[in-house]
């Protein structure tokens, strides 16, 4: 008995350390923490309770019974980051890939049904080769037990993934219905099917990076929100993520101390050049607006057209979205709705305020637009803001033209509170293609039909590029001077604070998927 009490002993102290020596250095070896030394720089430090350290799995076929590792390739438990509760597993490649078992399910599962019943954040660190080949059909119904609680989770608790190494097959579909999802680059892939099945269906030689590299879903297909250099600035990247959410969907996000002073801030008055046509970086406009050094940019390198982030503003978390002039013009096409759609709705399934800040010359034309589901895709963005009941305020600093004026959260889709800029021009479109439509007799028949237009172009700027004729009708609540935005932003959100919106019965909508 004192034997056997011995090698359990053995094997515990061999599981704390993430497996053998050899796997360990094995993955250092890679530039990898392993999965316990990665819990121990995420966790405030002694606040990790390990659960299931002695599970093992169940099978039996193909010589597994030889192979046995207390806790089966997964170290879950509970801990605190600054100091609030979250749920935590991470998966160790040196057991078996990383690859799930039945049993590796299962402890996930038991992490993620206790934070939903104790409404807190879970976090998953994902280095798994995919499901376990060797258990067939068990692991199989493991990942669909996981799939299913990140459903129900959905809106209830965030959920944020690390890949923080190779993740394939079913490994990279739990992570997709998350909230959030990180990679580091140079050492974490996600794919369906690797490069070598590639090639053999296909016949494309493809490399992992290129396939499923982190800069490969960072600026192509927009699957990874946020990319870190190595694990470490992946789990710093996940605290700072962490502090601008709430614990659960029923709590508002901690409010930073914050003493109110001089608010104005002269450097917004000559962001916008006087030529309308010439861009400037709407970044510069949200680091005018927000808390010193606040910004917190997601999928910066997707869409860039769009602008969308967390911040704070005199201590309190906001999401922004804001169209992005430098970037084509900052008009709206089918990746940039879907970017700012996604987010809206985080914002809104977690009570975080969303501040917009507009300057959109509309939808962009094109036959790889419109072939491609702008129509649909564009309705996303105008459904999620429909849709979301959290405080509501815009700031139209130049463009607001046509369609994109009314998706970008204007009054007419519930906005609460809408601003303008001296110089926002707010129209059906440019003043160039609407002369040439109203004014088209009059061009054709003149003398000089060059001048003509010139001349109709500035009759329709003069009547429309500005922001009164709305602020006439209500639909701007005022125009403000540029340096007194910050301020006025800050006593719009305190007064929508407490703001509720009954919403109709229903069982759920219809988003244009």
């Amino acid at each position: 008995m004192d034997k056997k009490l011995e090698l359990l002993e053995q094997k515990i102290a061999e599981a704390k350390l993430g497996g053998g020596e050899n796997r360990i250095a094995s993955q250092h070896k890679k530039g990898k923490l392993t999965a316990r030394e990665r819990l121990h720089f995420l966790l405030d430090e002694g606040s990790f309770e390990e659960i299931g350290m002695l599970v093992t799995h169940r099978c039996d076929d193909f010589g597994m019974q030889e192979q046995i590792f207390l806790g089966d390739g997964v170290v879950t438990g509970y801990g605190t980051i600054h100091g609030r509760l979250v749920y935590v597993f991470a998966q160790d490649f040196t057991v078996f890939g990383g690859s799930l078992s039945e049993t590796h399910a299962e402890k996930i599962c038991k992490i993620m049904d206790l934070a939903m019943k104790n409404g807190a954040p879970v976090i998953g660190l994902n280095d798994s080769g995919g499901a376990r080949i060797q258990e067939g059909v068990n692991s199989l119904g493991g990942y669909a037990d996981i799939f299913y609680r990140n459903v129900r989770s959905s809106g209830v608790i965030p959920q944020i993934s690390a890949i923080m190494g190779p993740c394939a097959g079913g490994a990279v579909y739990s992570p997709a219905m998350t909230d959030f999802t990180i990679m580091v680059e140079h050492t974490s892939y996600m794919f369906v099917t690797g490069p070598n099945v590639v090639k053999t269906v296909t016949n494309e030689e493809v490399t992992s990076e290129e396939l499923g590299g982190a800069h490969t879903h960072a600026t192509k297909s927009g699957v990874t929100h946020l990319t870190a250099v190595n694990g470490l600035d992946c789990l710093e990247k996940i605290k700072r993520l962490l502090s601008y959410v709430p614990q659960n969907c029923e709590e508002k996000t901690p409010r930073l101390p914050f003493e109110l002073g001089d608010e104005l801030r002269p450097q917004l008055t000559d962001i916008i050049p006087e030529n309308a046509n010439q861009p400037y970086d709407m970044r510069e406009v949200i680091g005018g607006i927000v808390d010193e050094d606040s910004f917190f940019e997601i999928h910066e390198e997707w869409a860039e057209n769009i602008v969308v982030g967390f911040a704070r503003l005199a201590g309190r978390s906001i999401g922004i979205v804001g169209n992005q002039p430098v970037s084509m013009a900052g008009v709206l096409d089918v990746n940039s709705s879907r970017k700012g759609a996604r987010f809206v709705r985080f914002c809104d399934c977690f009570n975080i305020p969303l501040l917009v800040l507009e300057d959109v010359p509309g939808f962009l034309p094109g036959t790889d637009q419109e072939w491609n589901g702008i129509i649909v895709n564009g309705a996303k963005l105008l459904y999620a803001f429909c849709e979301a009941t959290v405080p509501r305020v815009t700031v139209i600093t130049r463009k607001a033209y046509g369609g994109a004026y009314d998706v970008m959260n204007s009054k007419h889709i519930g906005a609460d509170m809408n601003f303008a800029w001296p110089s926002a021009e707010i129209a059906v479109m440019g003043a160039k293609g609407a002369s040439e439509i109203i004014f088209k007799k009059e061009i054709e028949s003149a003398d000089d039909p060059a001048a003509m237009l010139a001349e109709k172009e500035r009759e329709y700027q003069e009547t429309f590029a500005n922001p009164y004729r709305a602020a006439q009708r209500g639909f701007i609540d005022e125009v403000i001077d540029p340096k007194d935005t910050r301020r006025k932003l800050i006593k719009a959100f305190a007064m929508l604070e407490n703001k509720v919106v009954e919403r109709p019965k229903r069982k759920h909508g219809n988003i244009p998927l």
